[in-house]
């Protein structure tokens, strides 16, 4: 297949249900991945129709099953839609969800939804022509587990205190006034439990991250090159949170729809081996960017990796 390696992994062009079939059972730790979504809209990525695209999806769910390792996940990024001409959703991501668990065995580790605070309003049908409806920011992002013991650390993954926290930890005394007093939770409040620095506070199931790149060394030399670049890219800090509380250094993480291969710079700057798949050569070609140090070798590794649809015809 065509593509390329770097130091911990290897991007290439293919469709993904033949590579799995082609690894090791209990080989993988981590599949993380943003499949094309069900849309209404013809996209340039391609997309899969509404009524066929929970079977479509499942196909890689089973493929992988095997190859995951007992602790591995499997953390998938769904984006839903309206319903062909009718301002309600599709319940397509949760129709996944569910037959994921009920028909290949998964545990849903946990739930988590990733807002976009930069999204654009969208639907325009329903958003800015008719005004039905609010914008959608909100990606649905299922984390699913292979048991019911996954490898996790949240401890990876803390985020900084707020101010507030802050000063409970510097200054317990002018908030806990008696040692021992009940809260309303019914716990006892303690000067020294409250004094307790653990390094940040725990993440909740709602990530907040701007996708908002606009100056990335991938843009800059697909703009310098003339060459289109992946239209639905997620931000490196998705894939990032979730190698960071899944995987240990090492660690094999998979994307099976890697588009710009996002995953694969994640998994390459947190010391994790990956594997990266997708369809399309020249979205696979142009991933190389990720990696490369100036608009030469970039233009020099492009041309090489197109260069491979030859040996493979």
């Amino acid at each position: 297949m065509a593509g390329y390696s770097t130091k911990l992994g290897t991007c290439m062009q293919g469709d993904s249900l033949d590579v799995l079939r082609t690894l090791p059972d209990h080989s993988i730790d981590l599949i993380v991945t943003s499949p094309p979504f069900s849309l209404q809209r013809h996209k340039s990525y391609g997309e899969v129709e509404q009524n066929q695209y929970v079977d479509w999806l499942l196909q890689f769910g089973a493929a992988a099953y095997d190859k995951l390792k007992d602790t591995g996940s499997f953390v998938v990024d769904i984006g839903g839609a309206y319903q062909k001409g009718q301002p309600i959703r599709s319940l397509y991501p949760f129709r996944f969800m569910l037959r994921m668990c009920d028909e290949l065995g998964y545990c849903l580790a946990q739930d988590f939804y990733w807002h976009n605070p930069s999204a654009l309003p969208t639907p325009i049908e329903w958003v800015n022509k008719r005004k039905l409806r609010c914008k959608t920011s909100v990606n649905t992002v299922w984390w699913f587990s292979k048991t019911n013991q996954p490898k996790s650390d949240i401890r990876n993954v803390l985020v900084p205190y707020s101010a507030r926290m802050q000063d409970w930890i510097d200054r317990p005394q002018d908030f806990v006034k008696k040692e021992g007093t009940l809260r309303p939770s019914g716990h006892k409040m303690s000067i020294k439990s409250w004094a307790k620095d653990n390094g940040g506070a725990i993440p909740p199931n709602l990530l907040q991250i701007s996708n908002s790149d606009s100056n990335s060394p991938y843009l800059r030399y697909c703009k310098q090159l003339g060459i289109k670049g992946h239209p639905a890219r997620f931000p490196v800090k998705l894939p990032e949170f979730f190698i960071k509380m899944l995987t240990d250094e090492n660690d094999l993480v998979m994307d099976l729809f890697s588009g710009s291969n996002t995953t694969g710079q994640a998994a390459e700057n947190l010391g994790r081996r990956w594997l990266s798949v997708d369809i399309n050569l020249e979205y696979v070609a142009s991933s190389v960017f990720r990696f490369m140090d100036d608009v030469e070798q970039a233009e020099k590794n492009f041309h090489a990796i197109m260069a491979q649809k030859e040996l493979y015809l």
